[in-house]
């Protein structure tokens, strides 16, 4: 790409739309409507929130997160793979189809989805999550290439928050049909919320059009050798691996993002199942709430871009995490609605700008001038992955020992508190990254 295309507001726009479209994914499935329609169908009288997978007897929260961080761990292993072939034989783009239409399809096999067929429930479920991680790693390294680095936290947060904006419409559509089906003479109980999973599947696939028809594809990388597939994977990986060992900033920093995300994608993931189970909320107020702090969360990433601007990326990143190390305390000791708002807005607020501001760190990280950026942005999205895994085996583990989920929501803070030691050597490039932002 040339320089006049790099910062180009319509491509820029195009790229945002991507996560606009998934994002739907995000808030239904991961956050909202799906966690509390499974909460509901796998929680009876009779067994209490213990179902049979399987012919195993396990916590339906357990099994919920295990089955997404089986998601994760598949694509942990598939991803440096995939993105070093998307590099070494120019297929960025038909990947990042490939893996959408997985998502997409998945989300809409969920209107299939009832106590009676749990096991295709949690399949689609685990597809879907496979789908969006896919996407999204291929869509966060186009970062570098659709935008110069004094742009890139702002960009960054802008697709952050065109992801929020979309995801609370199709939020507020499948809403009405949830807290209103009379309206459309709906009479079995379930179904406003499988037809929400299919309304996310389409509208996913849907919006995911604009930035496949504008986004262009990549170029053969120059560094992949060979004739054959294998050959040029694996001289397109060593490529990548060495990069990453020679970057200092780089080397630095994924440490430090592997523990935060350990305790930040987690919560974002167990949030909706912590207020169902712990404080019995009811469905329609978690999701005001969710939907609340997606609009926050707006907020939040273009908050921390400014705070960046000014103070320079890793010091906003620290203070963020001090924040999350109080979320999780505070977790612990929540016994009323109240308090469990409060928390919901801090967490939305520090959502959207830990995750966009650490997107446009680690950019700002690479090379300039770098086209090749999927295999050295997979890197970036193993890191978050095997956090979420590491997260969610630890929560569902400790939840399924002490059957309380107050101690798996504090035991997160070790996380926190890990991730900013790690930080502290970072502040040796805090400047350096100030100084981009105002090249």
């Amino acid at each position: 790409m040339n320089e006049y295309q790099r910062n180009d507001p319509k491509l820029i726009r195009s790229w945002a739309m991507f996560d606009w479209a998934n994002s739907a994914y995000n808030l239904v499935i991961t956050s909202t409507i799906f966690p509390i329609y499974y909460i509901i169908i796998t929680s009876t009288e009779e067994n209490g929130d213990l179902v049979d997978f399987f012919g195993l007897k396990i916590i339906n929260t357990v099994l919920s997160n295990y089955a997404l961080a089986c998601a994760y761990l598949i694509m942990v292993i598939m991803l440096p793979f995939l993105s070093t072939y998307a590099d070494a034989n120019g297929k960025k783009m038909q990947i990042m189809k490939a893996f959408t239409y997985l998502g997409s399809i998945s989300c809409m096999g969920l209107f299939f989805f009832k106590i009676s067929t749990l096991e295709w429930g949690m399949l689609c479920f685990t597809l879907a999550a496979i789908g969006y991680i896919g996407g999204v790693a291929i869509n966060n390294s186009y970062l570098p290439v659709i935008a110069t680095q004094d742009k890139q936290d702002t960009v960054s947060a802008k697709g952050f928050a065109f992801g929020y904006i979309g995801c609370v419409i199709i939020q507020l559509i499948c809403f009405v049909f949830v807290l209103k089906p009379a309206l459309f003479n709906i009479t079995d109980p379930s179904f406003p919320a499988r037809l929400s999973f299919l309304l996310v599947g389409l509208w996913w696939l849907g919006f995911s059009m604009i930035p496949f028809s504008k986004l262009p594809n990549n170029q053969p990388s120059l560094h992949a050798k060979g004739t054959r597939v294998i050959q040029r994977v694996k001289s397109e990986f060593n490529s990548v691996w060495g990069q990453i060992k020679n970057n200092k900033g780089i080397k630095c920093f994924l440490p430090a993002y592997f523990f935060n995300s350990v305790g930040v994608q987690t919560i974002m993931v167990v949030a909706t199942m912590f207020g169902r189970k712990e404080l019995e909320l009811p469905q329609e107020s978690l999701i005001i709430t969710i939907i609340l702090i997606q609009l926050v969360a707006i907020g939040g990433a273009y908050l921390m871009s400014y705070l960046a601007n000014h103070l320079g990326n890793i010091v906003v990143l620290m203070l963020a995490t001090v924040l999350w190390l109080g979320i999780c305390i505070a977790a612990f000791y929540i016994n009323n609605s109240t308090q469990f708002y409060c928390l919901a807005i801090m967490v939305g607020l520090l959502m959207g700008g830990i995750q966009s501001l650490s997107r446009s760190t680690y950019s700002k990280l690479l090379p300039k001038e770098l086209d090749d950026t999927t295999g050295l942005f997979s890197f970036y999205d193993i890191t978050e992955k095997l956090g979420i895994v590491l997260g969610l085996f630890v929560f569902g583990l400790i939840e399924q020992i002490t059957f309380n989920i107050r101690f798996s929501a504090v035991s997160l803070s070790i996380f926190f508190i890990l991730g900013f030691i790690l930080l502290i050597p970072m502040l040796n490039f805090n400047n350096a990254l100030k100084q981009q932002t105002h090249e």
